[in-house]
């Protein structure tokens, strides 16, 4: 129960949070992701991946869970090693796709690293399956059948392996028939050969089953309809698809249960290792893993929209975030994330970039002290003069180099610790990440203001710096970034200067926190003075030269790109700048379009809903906006752009079940990368709401 004295609209985010971790305690009996009825167009993530203390940097395999297209099987899918799933064999009639099921899958519980679901391929037979990735190399399917029916029937059930952009080859059988050992290449793509990071190329398989009875199948045809049963003749045969048949005769009301593995390795190890990793699958215990996650979660704030779709997204988003945590490696001591685990993308995979970590701002309630490690992983790797580079992983450290400066990333470094300090309230940690932070602020002061007039610019490779880094009307249709007094720069800075402030107060660094004030105030009227167009009213960046909205062309630089409203979050607008940037803001020509708030204007002539930062909803653009709304009283705006924002999310989860890297603003569409942590704030800006 919630104690009384606690009233709607009289508590802040704090005083929010501890409500919620009441309400979590009562959660904990019925959890919502332990008792789901997902079947076709719920809004539910369904990527897996192994959980952080079971994971690995190389080999790593993560899924995507296919189960409600009806041209399809119910596959667990991955981009280049395979995709895995159940046929059935009734009276010579395949079934398997989900559209000749006599009833579709039902999912009823997702977490991070396992889902259970149920399906009846023919009437009177059900199968439920619990599938858990045990590792980074392993993962096992628990199968039960049951015959509903008032009669005996016999059926094939054929767990099996399909692969559709090369074959499997080196296809032999174990010292059993329930064993399929098979080879194949899983090719990295440029950016991990050019960064050269680890990657495991050449791939050994293990297909198994705790059958003894399973006869192992195999066919060069990808479809299973057309599958022909084979013998294995010898290592060097290859096969698009690769299976292990299990016959059943079941009495009625008779059930039948099994369970079956698959396990990657390199192929430099040997197979032993594969079959003892398959035969230790056999034994787990499902119920542990479940209770495991539940504990996980036990005290994650429980989603503030009580509507079904927002509750699906809200966990979903949760699901999505813990699951691209992997613990210490290499040259961290601390965990970190990546970006996808599946697909195993190159760049997605190759470590953390801290703009993306304002999702820690979500994540933090899930699990504040992988939230925190997080960000210590950045201030392991800065440099003696407060530099923190581009990206950071446990086998890079990836270090941009142009005219001779280093590209570093969006300095919202210190807001972002003193946000996830708001959470955790860890003040050793607290302690540690001022340090880190002030250094790295004095790091970007001092190289970013060429012409010392209190301003920053872009440095480095400054497309890359700026975050904004593809296609920005101003960067590709008037001039480089570095070139240009830049406003969400300088509107960070004013950020990080504040929450310096605020750091040092709690820390007792009074006299400190005095001079990081001093710091804010006089960048806070620099961007009053510069930035201000009092003939549109609203901000842009400057020709660096003489501060004008002018470079090539007259007036070239009033383009109304999505930065223009940082002043908002900042807190540097006056009363009636705001009014201004709220108007421009709701304007449904130029930026309050369906789902949300474009990165570009869309009356601007570069503008492309589906572009790069010419058009798309970026979510956590979108979330510094909800901020700057709530910091000046525009409640309602607020709340309606957070529904717009969410619609768009959830709309994209009934189709394909994925949190994307940006949205259309004005369809429901998601692209171009999958699984993107930063897509996780829009928690954040439901529980900010309240």
């Amino acid at each position: 129960m919630i104690p009384n004295k606690i009233k709607a609209g009289i508590f802040n985010l704090a005083s929010f949070c501890l409500m919620l971790s009441f309400n979590s305690n009562a959660q904990t009996k019925k959890p919502f992701l332990s008792n789901l009825n997902a079947g076709q167009g719920v809004p539910l993530y369904t990527g897996y991946a192994a959980a952080m203390s079971r994971s690995h940097f190389t080999p790593d395999q993560g899924w995507r869970f296919i189960y409600d297209k009806d041209s399809v099987g119910a596959d667990f899918v991955t981009e280049k090693t395979g995709e895995v799933g159940i046929a059935f064999n009734l009276n010579k009639r395949w079934i398997y796709k989900v559209g000749e099921m006599y009833s579709k899958p039902v999912i009823t519980l997702s977490y991070p690293d396992m889902v259970r679901y149920y399906f009846h391929p023919v009437k009177g037979i059900r199968v439920d399956v619990v599938m858990v990735v045990y590792s980074s190399t392993a993962t096992f399917w628990d199968v039960k059948i049951k015959n509903e029916l008032n009669q005996r029937t016999n059926f094939s059930a054929f767990p099996f392996i399909k692969i559709s952009n090369t074959s499997f080859h080196k296809i032999e059988k174990g010292t059993s028939a329930n064993e399929v050992f098979f080879e194949h290449a899983d090719v990295p793509d440029g950016w991990v050969t050019s960064h050269n990071i680890p990657y495991t190329k050449n791939i050994r398989s293990l297909l198994r089953v705790n059958l003894n009875s399973a006869q192992p199948l195999f066919s060069e045809n990808y479809n299973l309809d057309e599958l022909i049963p084979s013998a294995l003749n010898s290592e060097n045969d290859s096969a698009r698809l690769i299976g292990l048949q299990n016959n059943f005769d079941l009495a009625a009301h008779q059930s039948a249960h099994f369970r079956f593995s698959r396990i990657i390795q390199s192929q430099e190890k040997p197979s032993s290792e594969l079959q003892s990793e398959a035969r230790a699958t056999d034994n787990l215990k499902i119920d542990s893993f479940q209770q495991a996650n539940e504990k996980l979660f036990a005290n994650t704030p429980p989603s503030p929209f009580k509507d079904s779709a927002s509750m699906y997204l809200y966990w979903s988003s949760c699901n999505m975030m813990r699951q691209v945590f992997l613990p210490p490696e290499g040259n961290l001591q601390y965990n970190y994330y990546v970006f996808s685990r599946e697909p195993h993308w190159g760049w997605g995979h190759g470590g953390q970039v801290f703009h993306e970590s304002i999702s820690m701002l979500a994540y933090a309630f899930i699990d504040p002290k992988s939230a925190m490690n997080s960000q210590k992983v950045f201030a392991e790797r800065q440099h003696p003069n407060g530099y923190i580079n581009y990206r950071t992983g446990p086998y890079l450290d990836e270090v941009i180099e142009e005219n001779g400066e280093l590209t570093s990333s969006a300095p919202w470094y210190s807001w972002l610790n003193w946000e996830v300090f708001k959470i955790t309230k860890d003040t050793s940690f607290l302690k540690e990440m001022y340090q880190s932070s002030e250094k790295f602020y004095n790091f970007f002061v001092s190289n970013r203001d060429k012409d010392h007039d209190g301003l920053c610019e872009w440095g480095g490779e400054a497309i890359l710096e700026s975050v904004r880094d593809s296609k920005v009307a101003v960067w590709d249709q008037v001039g480089y970034p570095s070139n240009f007094e830049s406003v969400d720069l300088n509107c960070m800075l004013v950020m990080e200067a504040k929450s310096l402030e605020k750091m040092a107060r709690i820390l007792h660094l009074n006299k400190e926190a005095e001079n990081w004030k001093k710091d804010y105030q006089k960048r806070f009227a620099l961007i009053d003075k510069t930035f201000w167009d009092p003939e549109t009213k609203f901000y842009y960046n400057v020709n660096m030269k003489d501060n004008s909205f002018t470079f090539k062309n007259k007036n070239d630089l009033k383009r109304k790109e999505i930065i223009g409203f940082m002043p908002l979050w900042a807190g540097i607008a006056n009363k009636s700048q705001a009014a201004s940037l709220v108007k421009h803001l709701t304007n449904t020509s130029s930026f309050w379009r369906r789902y949300g708030v474009p990165s570009l204007a869309a009356d601007d002539p570069y503008y492309q809903p589906r572009g790069y930062w010419n058009g798309p909803v970026w979510i956590q653009w979108d979330y510094l906006i909800e901020r700057g709304l709530l910091e000046y009283g525009y409640k309602k705006t607020a709340r309606e752009l957070v529904e717009k924002v969410k619609e768009n999310m959830i709309g994209v989860l009934r189709k394909d079940h994925e949190i994307w890297e940006f949205y259309d603003p004005d369809s429901i569409w998601g692209g171009y990368h999958r699984t993107y942590i930063w897509a996780g704030i829009i928690n954040r800006m439901m529980m900010d709401l309240k």
